[in-house]
């Protein structure tokens, strides 16, 4: 018996060791963990357990049959965060760069599919070269049959992508199939054509960093959700982010103790939108002092800051936040903010995360270059998505609402449940010029008579309580007790019933 268990030992020894010291050495002057070392960070300690450690792979062409790494270049299996269960993956470079095979497609398949079964998050960790060349065709089945079970898994639990290094060709499509994907800056890289065919086939030169790096998807494509400076950080902003996400779609929210009054005034507040309607205020101010102990974890920051998304906690439970930033584009909407907040809006919606929405909106943003970009169909993706949600949703405006920005930003009218604003909202069309403009065009050249239409419009309409009038905001609340009433609408609209009508998909202007 003690030599079968010596022998157990020795195999494990192997497998761990993936490629081998030399290659693991060269991993880490590179900036880079392991494979282990990575999952050993993400998980708590001792809670790892592994699944088809001495799996190999079957290819025989090219002088494969006599390489067979135990494990085969990824490591899967489940853990804990905090205490709670999540299936993972990773990648390990220094077997086969990380290249996907036939055997190490199914070994993600296997947890991908317990991940469903159980109703756990799935978190991968990527850093692969890609397509094992030498498995041909068994190779792109491999990596499609990953893609279906992302598919799958969309709206039934979280998916995480972390791009750790490299990932090209048809393995990037697996994490832009997940509801999160995070980089890491200098070391990782997403692109379907890499530099050297761009410059065979298009005659561009361009670095891998400048294709596909962490800074051209987190501020130009918005591929990536976020990106962190090492390994260490980025798993460290993982698991923070894993405890505002429930395990699956028909679990609750987490919820976690918290140390701040659920009726904490803030008279800051009365004074954070200025006199001026035309000056800007940071909005980030407003999503700190409502969240519980001022925790905010923002997704895609570099990307459209026109308009804020992250999670927060209002007594302990999770909420969504989608919040115009007055410090960007004067808040306008734009093709870029409306996907971006309308996906995060469908992934809320997906796992029943409450909604909490903050308008400052003057518009959409004018010009050719936002009609010829297809800022219609863009901005109705964000409109559609708010539609389509049944979770409770609450909107306070704290400035401008103005024509069809205020009716794509969770108003009344899209099933809100609560919607306050504040005695220094303006909620009309248009704002003041334009709309006397047209309505006195013939007295334009009248300075006096001009002044005195727009102060009229103004007292008329821009104000929250023609709207209130009407019953399209249920209070105009004080900016102080903003917290105090935005936590009472929650715990009000947390057990609602809602259902859509019966339909296999909606047509979601893609």
């Amino acid at each position: 018996m003690s030599s079968i268990l010596d022998q157990l030992q020795e195999r494990r020894a192997v497998a761990r060791a993936g490629g081998g010291q030399k290659r693991i050495d060269a991993q880490h002057a590179k900036g880079k963990l392991t494979a282990r070392e990575r999952l050993s960070l993400l998980l708590d300690p001792g809670s790892f357990e592994e699944f088809d450690m001495f799996v190999t792979h079957r290819s025989t062409d090219f002088g494969m049959d006599s390489n067979k790494p135990a494990g085969d270049g990824v490591v899967t299996g489940w853990g804990t965060i905090n205490g709670r269960k999540t299936f993972v993956f990773a990648q390990d470079f220094t077997v086969f760069g990380g290249s996907l095979s036939e055997t190490h497609a199914q070994k993600i398949n296997k947890v991908q599919e317990m991940a469903m079964r159980h109703g756990a998050p799935i978190i991968g960790l990527q850093d692969s070269g890609g397509a094992r060349i030498q498995e041909g065709v068994a190779a792109l089945a491999g990596y499609t049959s990953v893609f279906q079970n992302n598919i799958l898994a969309s709206g039934v639990i979280p998916q995480i992508s972390v791009i750790m290094g490299p990932s090209a060709g048809g393995a990037v499509y697996s994490p832009a199939l997940t509801d999160f994907v995070f980089m890491v800056r200098d070391t990782s890289y997403m692109f379907l054509t890499g530099p050297d065919v761009l410059k065979t086939v298009t005659n561009e030169v361009v670095t891998a960093e400048e294709l596909g790096g962490a800074k051209t998807h987190t501020t130009k494509s918005s591929v990536a959700d976020g990106a962190f400076d090492n390994d260490m950080e980025a798993l460290a902003e993982i698991r923070r982010l894993f405890d505002f996400l429930p395990l699956n779609n028909q679990a609750e929210v987490p919820v976690r103790p918290f140390f701040d009054k659920h009726d904490r005034l803030d008279a800051s507040l009365d004074t954070l939108v200025p006199d001026n309607p035309n000056l800007p205020y940071d909005m980030h101010e407003l999503v700190r002092k409502i969240a519980d102990e001022g925790d905010f974890f923002e997704i895609q920051k570099d990307f459209a800051k026109n308009i804020l998304c992250g999670f927060i906690r209002l007594e302990g439970r999770t909420v969504g936040v989608v919040a115009n930033q007055p410090m960007v584009l004067a808040g306008c909407l734009d093709s870029d903010a409306s996907r971006k907040a309308g996906r995060f809006v469908r992934f809320c919606d997906c796992f029943d995360i409450p909604i909490l929405t903050l308008v400052d909106v003057p518009g959409f943003l004018p010009g050719t270059s936002q009609e010829y970009g297809g800022v219609i169909k863009h901005g109705a993706k964000l409109l559609y998505a708010y539609g389509e949600a049944t979770v409770p949703k609450v909107t306070v405006i704290t400035r401008k609402a103005y024509g069809g920005a205020y009716c794509v930003m969770s108003p009344k009218h899209l099933r809100g449940d609560i919607n306050y604003a504040w005695p220094t909202a303006q909620i009309a069309v248009m704002g003041a010029k334009g709309a006397v403009e047209i309505l006195h065009r013939k007295d334009l050249g009248d300075a006096e008579k001009t002044a005195a239409h727009v102060a009229d419009y103004e007292e008329k309409f821009l104000s929250p309580f023609r709207a209130a009038e009407r019953g399209y905001i249920d209070e105009v609340i004080q900016p102080q007790s903003t917290r105090k009433r935005v936590a009472r609408a929650f715990a009000l609209a947390k057990d609602k019933q809602l259902e859509n009508p019966w339909k296999k998909h909606g047509n979601l202007p893609l």
